[in-house]
């Protein structure tokens, strides 16, 4: 399995973005999504919303990621 990030399209606000991640992020966000019960487009907006204009979405999804795992052990 590739170790680079590969895009994927999610809808923000309406309009279709694409996100680069790696394998392990994405299959991590959708199991989190899978987990709250809401499509990966919601969570990508909620993620977006929070998010600070200094930091990228893709980096904004991987620091969610690892947060909700650390609260998780």
């Amino acid at each position: 399995m590739s170790k680079r990030p590969i895009k994927h399209s999610v809808t923000l606000r309406g309009h279709r973005t694409s996100i680069s991640l790696e394998p392990a992020f994405w299959e991590a966000f959708r199991n989190i999504a899978t987990e709250k019960a809401v499509p990966i487009n919601a969570l990508t907006a909620e993620i977006d919303a929070k998010r600070g204009l200094e930091c990228g979405l893709a980096s904004a999804i991987r620091v969610y990621v690892l947060e909700w795992h650390q609260r998780s052990q």
